[in-house]
């Protein structure tokens, strides 16, 4: 481990829906956190991406830091969801097809547990 060409990609969700998967790096596993109360940010002892390539996405489309195209967009399901980071991920490993090799997990919590079946399936 602790080889980010090899390490395996970790696939991110926060829950929600509507709730940023940017709390999740900034709050829970990545490599720095900005406490509840604290208006400073310092490093997290142990960071996920430290064994892992993590991805976090924002789901659905319009939460966090993601946009839409058109308003129509913003209409979605669970299964609209999972198509849209199916997508997203494809459009990841053609940017960096040198992590095509490695292991994928998906992984997430509150109703990112609800995104993550739908994007394994």
């Amino acid at each position: 481990m602790d080889s980010p060409s090899t390490d395996p990609i970790v696939i991110w969700f926060n829950g929600g829906p509507g709730c940023s998967s940017m709390l999740g790096m900034m709050q829970e596993l990545g490599p720095i956190v900005n406490n509840d109360g604290e208006s400073f940010f310092e490093t997290n002892p142990h960071p996920w991406n430290e064994r892992a390539n993590v991805l976090f996405l924002e789901s659905p489309a319009g939460v966090g830091w993601s946009t839409a195209g058109e308003d129509y967009d913003l209409d979605t399901n669970d299964m609209v969801q999972s198509e849209d980071a199916i997508k997203a991920l494809r459009h990841w490993f053609k940017k960096f097809p040198e992590y095509l090799p490695n292991d994928v997990f998906v992984s997430g919590e509150s109703y990112g547990g609800i995104y993550v079946p739908y994007m394994a399936w």
